[in-house]
């Protein structure tokens, strides 16, 4: 199963896919795609990790997704990524069209052949003002782009606002 869970800032959007993923029952590997550049952002990772099952593995990958994906999927495992939105700065950071456009098609490419379960998380951001900066409204664009192909590919994606989650496509909750 396939599933994209989508949200806002603390829309509950993590607690969620960690939910889904516990109440799987399968063995849960995490992958990370945040990198800690400041003391707030490392705060940020430190709470994530605390609330994180101690069983749970843990795969922190910034940039090559796909093949992190590729090499860990499995009948009877769990992978939850956290978050799309963070992975696409990533990649927005180097300042390398191709190397975002290629890591976006493998990322598409891969998601549909990969066995077992797969939860990923992504900030919804196409719901405020169109941002000023050239940088901001490429990064509004390419998440909205990457959003709306995955959820063509995913068979549930959910909605997270205020804790409360809505089923956008596929089976309730």
């Amino acid at each position: 199963m396939l599933e994209l869970i989508l949200g806002g800032a603390r829309s509950g959007k993590s607690r969620l896919a960690e939910r889904l993923a516990a109440e799987s029952g399968l063995p849960v590997t995490y992958i990370a795609t945040s990198q800690a550049h400041d003391g707030e952002m490392s705060a940020r990772i430190q709470h994530h990790r605390e609330r994180r099952p101690l069983a749970w593995g843990l795969i922190e990958e910034p940039l090559e997704l796909a093949r992190v994906l590729a090499e860990n999927a499995a009948e009877g495992r769990c992978l939850l990524v956290d978050c799309l939105t963070l992975w696409l700065t990533n990649l927005l950071m180097l300042d390398d069209l191709a190397r975002l456009a290629a890591e976006r098609e493998a990322l598409l490419a891969a998601i549909e052949r990969l066995p077992g379960r797969i939860i990923l998380v992504s900030n919804e951001t196409g719901l405020g003002v169109v941002p000023l900066g050239e940088l901001t409204r490429r990064y509004v664009d390419e998440a909205g782009w990457l959003h709306q192909a995955l959820a063509e590919r995913c068979q549930r994606v959910i909605f997270s606002v205020a804790g409360l989650p809505m089923i956008l496509k596929g089976v309730p909750l």
